[in-house]
């Protein structure tokens, strides 16, 4: 369920609010004289929404890569071409 509440509620219930956002991961909308605006949430919430927001840039940079080469990959082969370069890392090490 979408939480709506008005900006002086962060103000009134700061602790409240932290609370609410920390332990049950949830994001807290705010409205000023009616209107959207601002968004609460916790750190560990807003990192994982810009590292998704990443992957999804650095897949669609893939699939548009993708599509203008008709060189294509076996999975087995690059799988096992990346286990070989990590144990190649782990064993400089």
């Amino acid at each position: 369920m979408i939480n709506i509440r008005p900006v002086t509620d962060l103000r009134n219930n700061f602790a409240e609010i932290s609370k609410e956002v920390h332990e049950q991961q949830s994001t807290i909308f705010f409205t000023k004289n009616g209107y959207g605006d601002m968004v609460v949430m916790s750190i560990e919430q807003y990192s994982k929404l810009i590292e998704d927001k990443i992957v999804l840039q650095k897949l669609e940079v893939a699939s548009k890569e993708a599509s203008s080469i008709s060189e294509r990959f076996d999975f087995n082969d690059v799988n096992n071409e990346m286990r070989q370069r990590l144990l190649e890392k782990i064993s400089k090490k």
